[in-house]
């Protein structure tokens, strides 16, 4: 499994301009345009350096702990019915969730353009926890911008941020969730955009950055190719992924997008319901709109300014989503599906008392559609689902606001 080949363009985009189809692009002010341009030549020059491809590739492996494995739910299998459900395991790498696979790409990228900071935002935490950890790794200086209801909601990963050595930047500005830290946070780096990073934590964001966090991640679906393959004798029936700005999703779904015999779903979240402000579920209730300096599926009013969104997993309560799933979207290889607050809180008690794994709050969004999916498929059948992170961070809102 060669890092190397996981940070190539492939025939899925982006095209020389950064657009998917007729999504992503990089709408930002003149001042930045020199500067993305900047990053994506630095970045398509070091992929194709060996030291760059080693060290990253070294730190996965002994660092992160990569290949994650694939694991046979066999308890959840049975309880469902139908097919067989099996999880690629990136709650198990270090810091608990897969954003760390381009964290510390985006930090050994910034480290050799010389950047004296990273910058980020962060919703559930995990990007931030990932980022902090890079930081410490690599010798940068880290601030990480968070909304407070995300701060209250997700205690231990601020502490864990702290620890680790990053500036936690509390962000109270309107609902104070994750699309009010991408504002606050890229304001910060509009302060200084030439010497500081801006280490986006999902496929969002101007070009490069959709590219980017999309080769980074295509480590999940690289390794969960082989292992399935190596484990069953045959790829996948089906595969599933939540689905907030979209990072583990495309992770996961890269490696399989050639083989037509394969269904694939994103599953986003409908929150408490389809009113505007209760859900975040943008490529079922969106339309294409700018956010953030790209093109996308956006929940926005009628002059094109973004809704407020909801959902219990704070990963998720994004208004817009990655130009990629928007352009899988209106080709028809992807669909995507919702899951509402209960059924992924029901999902997390299941799974936790069921298989022994305590999944984060996004991922048991997944969880849950994978369950209703194995009912509905022939016996026989596999489904592969990308658990993409631990639920220690959820652990007491979920007491707190649910119950055991």
């Amino acid at each position: 499994m060669e890092t190397e080949s996981l940070v190539n363009i492939t025939e899925n985009g982006p095209d020389e301009r950064g657009f998917f189809g007729e999504y992503g692009g990089k709408f930002v002010p003149t001042v930045l345009e020199d500067i993305l341009a900047e990053i994506r030549d630095s970045y398509l020059e070091l992929r194709r350096s060996g030291g760059f491809i080693e060290e990253l590739e070294g730190l996965l492996r002994t660092y992160v702990g990569r290949p994650s494995p694939v694991y046979y739910a066999g308890n959840l299998t049975r309880m469902a019915g139908g097919a067989g459900i099996y999880f690629k395991r990136e709650d198990l790498n270090h810091t608990g969730a897969h954003k760390i696979n381009h964290c510390l790409g985006e930090a050994l990228l910034a480290k050799r353009m010389g950047k004296s900071r990273l910058i980020a935002e962060t919703g559930a935490g995990q990007h931030g926890v990932a980022l902090a950890t890079a930081a410490a790794i690599v010798g940068l200086p880290c601030s990480i911008y968070m909304g407070i209801v995300d701060m209250v909601k997700e205690r231990p990963n601020v502490t864990r941020m702290r620890l680790l050595g990053a500036e936690v930047v509390p962000v109270d500005r309107g609902p104070g969730t994750l699309k009010e830290a991408v504002d606050a946070a890229f304001e910060a780096y509009m302060e200084d955009p030439a010497g500081q990073f801006y280490a986006i934590g999902s496929v969002v964001g101007p070009d490069p950055f959709p590219m980017m966090v999309r080769d980074f991640q295509a480590v999940v679906g690289v390794e969960a190719r082989e292992q399935f393959l190596e484990m069953t004798g045959s790829l996948p029936d089906c595969l599933v992924a939540c689905v907030g700005g979209g990072s583990n999703a495309i992770g996961l779904f890269t490696a399989f997008l050639g083989d037509d015999g394969i269904d694939i779903y994103g599953v986003e979240p409908s929150g408490r319901s389809f009113r505007p402000g209760d859900h975040a579920a943008t490529l079922t209730m969106g339309s294409p709109g700018t956010i953030h300096g790209f093109r996308c599926y956006l929940l926005q009013d009628d002059d094109g300014e973004p809704l407020p969104v909801h959902s219990v997993a704070s990963g998720l309560d994004y208004p817009g989503v990655g130009p990629q799933h928007s352009h899988l979207k209106d080709m028809g290889r992807v669909t995507y599906v919702t899951v509402n607050d209960e059924q992924a809180i029901e999902a997390f008690r299941t799974l936790s008392r069921v298989e022994g794994i305590i999944p984060a709050l996004e991922s048991a969004h997944a969880v849950a559609y994978a369950m209703e999916l194995a009912a509905a498929s022939p016996s026989g059948s596999r489904i592969l689902v990308n658990l993409s992170g631990r639920g220690d961070k959820d652990l007491d809102y979920v007491v707190e606001n649910y119950g055991m």
